[in-house]
């Protein structure tokens, strides 16, 4: 199965580091983040990659190569300019004759994706999106009210929420509702719904981080130098 692995952001919110080096690049306990996403893909027998570059694409394209130092098949798809998710892959659609994959390449997780692959398939829908069983706390107490009258109080409740993790399984019929320039959660996915497609959901709880800021990168590598992280995405 093809498998396009998202690389071409700046990673604007991740300033001063990605001045010199693309997000996907760089060090989580000494290895790139995009090391451990190509871990994961291998282990759930995903080796045939497409990978989307843009920004300062060089050092992704040195280091990986053809991939097949790392035991997997690498592609890569240039962009000239900012496409976004889904118009980052749509000049390559006449490579995509059958299911594919997309996730992006500054993500860490060990979500099975075998299962979302079985899963998928299952359910005949034109697109699969994995979604992240999570809690969000609030700050304050909720109050309960009928007829002007409190009738129940909740301390700092929890609140059960699914996170769309930019992790999908798509049929070719796919590229017939994405223009140029285009997001999946923008863009495409509206239109699926406006059209009456079905989309698929995975729910799944395993690890999952989006190293997004500066205080996400740094804390992760605190976390991973202390021994408490990244054991099951490398």
């Amino acid at each position: 199965m093809k498998t396009f692995v998202l690389c071409g952001g700046e990673g604007t919110r991740l300033k001063p580091y990605t001045y010199y080096i693309p997000k996907p690049m760089l060090l989580i306990g000494g290895k790139p983040i995009l090391w451990y996403v190509l871990q994961n893909l291998k282990k759930n027998g995903l080796t045939d990659l497409i990978l989307t570059v843009g920004y300062k694409r060089e050092q992704i394209q040195e280091y990986f190569k053809n991939g097949k130092e790392f035991g997997i098949s690498i592609q890569y798809a240039v962009e000239e300019e900012a496409l976004n998710t889904a118009g980052s892959i749509l000049p390559q659609k006449d490579m995509i004759d059958s299911t594919f994959a997309v996730v992006m390449g500054d993500h860490l997780t060990n979500i099975n994706l075998r299962k979302m692959i079985d899963a998928h398939k299952k359910s005949k829908a034109i697109a699969t999106i994995a979604l992240l069983r999570g809690r969000v706390a609030l700050e304050y107490g909720v109050a309960e009210v009928k007829n002007n009258e409190v009738v129940g109080f909740e301390e700092k409740p929890f609140y059960e929420k699914l996170y769309n993790v930019a992790i999908y399984l798509f049929e070719p019929k796919i590229f017939e509702y994405i223009k140029p320039k285009e997001d999946f959660a923008k863009n495409v996915f509206p239109r699926l719904l406006q059209k009456k497609e079905r989309i698929n959901a995975y729910l799944f709880d395993e690890t999952w981080f989006d190293v997004g800021r500066v205080s996400d990168y740094e804390r992760l590598n605190e976390q991973f130098r202390a021994g408490q992280l990244l054991k099951d995405v490398s």
